[in-house]
């Protein structure tokens, strides 16, 4: 087995936490914090804006069974990679869509993968015309709390899951339901 990681931020990490941990090939997923200035960052702090940081998922996949550029179809598919610092009604830098590579190859399909995108008709229902994501060398990931650990999962009465997470997990579903884990 070929392990390999990719540090992604694409909105509310308890959505891509979520849909991340259904795909096929996904090892682990954990949600935190990264590219931003401050040490050992809390959730008040990231959400306060005041760290920089991105609220993102550490996922590790098994390039035998998925690729990079699977999941950054996912990635694209499941956020508004075209508004700058915002998703639906979470607004500010700590939703901002973000692709952290570790190496030159992982950068090289992350920017191959925008350029496919902007090339094809995925702007076309977009707002904007230009996709904002991010990329930037990883540096330093810092776990989020634990009570954030599977909280779609743990928290399905809380108005924020019904509302907004689990669209985005349906979403995932009906477009992705190839790549899910086998029960």
């Amino acid at each position: 087995m070929t392990r390999e990681k990719i540090t992604l931020g694409a909105g509310c990490f308890w959505c891509i936490e979520n849909i991340f941990k259904r795909v096929k090939g996904v090892i682990s997923v954990n949600s935190g914090y990264s590219a931003g200035d401050n040490i050992n960052p809390n959730y008040e702090d990231v959400c306060r804006g005041t760290t920089n940081h991105a609220e993102v998922v550490d996922i590790e996949f098994n390039t035998d069974v998925i690729n990079l550029a699977t999941l950054l179809t996912v990635f694209f598919g499941i956020h508004d990679p075209t508004t700058l610092n915002r998703q639906g009604n979470d607004v500010g830098s700590q939703y901002r869509s973000i692709i952290l590579t570790r190496n030159d190859q992982q950068k090289m399909i992350a920017e191959e993968k925008m350029t496919e995108l902007t090339n094809a008709d995925y702007l076309a229902d977009k707002d904007e015309n230009k996709i904002v994501t991010e990329i930037k060398q990883f540096e330093q990931f810092y776990s989020a709390e634990s009570y954030h650990d599977d909280y779609f999962d743990n928290n399905q009465d809380n108005q924020y899951c019904q509302l907004v997470v689990a669209k985005k997990i349906q979403k995932f579903l009906a477009n992705f339901s190839h790549l899910l884990k086998d029960e």
